[in-house]
């Protein structure tokens, strides 16, 4: 609701209350100033009622739909799962009203291009649908601009030593133990112990010299008869 102020006396305020945002009866205006200027701009150069009302009508349609559009994204990113059920329903009922305001605008654009003087196929079919297609090709474009116009999550903040400390750590210690010390460090320094002490026998096992020799072969029992010289 919008609200409107006016002092009458130095003791007398009024306050008036009105409907809707005054931002958006602003661009509510625009929307229609446009159109008129394109309207009378073009009956000025081509004297055709039926090309100035069309592109009038058309020019206006596209303003409010992008208009409408915008509203509809800001509505759209308020709501979450955690909104109150009365909010939601505050949300729906302004949904349905903002519905109802665009097809009324397509509609009633579309019966003014209908209603002109000019018969044929093109003013009579073709013609008629252009402030519809407009308006709503206008609404989706103020959706991607929109979207495109938020400032994503940087990629710095999923990578890099800082990104495990952003994580839940029960998350991220169910799944692997080690990844923020949820091993215990006495078991895994036991663990390690055992396994490096496995691993060290194997390599470092004593070879008896015969074995070596009799696998040898003439190089290394020359070396044994120097050794014994």
């Amino acid at each position: 609701m919008g609200q409107l102020i006016r002092q009458i006396g130095p003791n007398t305020t009024r306050y008036y209350w009105y409907p809707g945002d005054k931002k958006e009866w602003l661009r509510a205006l625009l929307a229609v100033g446009a159109g008129g200027a394109v309207l009378g701009l073009t009956y000025f150069l081509t004297r055709s009622w039926l090309a100035a009302t069309t592109l009038g009508i058309t020019v206006a349609s596209g303003v409010a739909g992008f208009n409408f559009g915008r509203r509809d994204l800001a509505a759209a990113e308020a709501l979450n799962a955690r909104t109150p059920r009365r909010d939601a329903a505050s949300a729906v009922g302004r949904a349905s009203w903002r519905g109802f305001a665009q097809g009324a605008v397509v509609g009633f654009g579309t019966l003014i291009v209908v209603h002109l003087p000019a018969t044929g196929f093109v003013a009579d079919w073709l013609l008629p649908l252009a402030p519809g297609v407009v308006f709503g090709l206008a609404w989706q474009a103020s959706l991607v601009a929109g979207r495109l116009s938020h400032e994503s999550t940087k990629a710095t903040e999923f990578v890099g030593p800082e990104a495990t400390r952003r994580l839940d750590p029960d998350a991220v210690r169910s799944a692997d133990p080690d990844a923020v010390g949820g091993a215990d460090p006495d078991e895994t320094r036991g663990v390690d112990a055992d396994r490096t002490r496995r691993v060290g026998a194997d390599r470092t096992r004593r070879v008896d010299p015969d074995e070596t020799l009799s696998h040898a072969g003439p190089l290394a029992e020359a070396a044994e008869d120097v050794r014994r010289s």
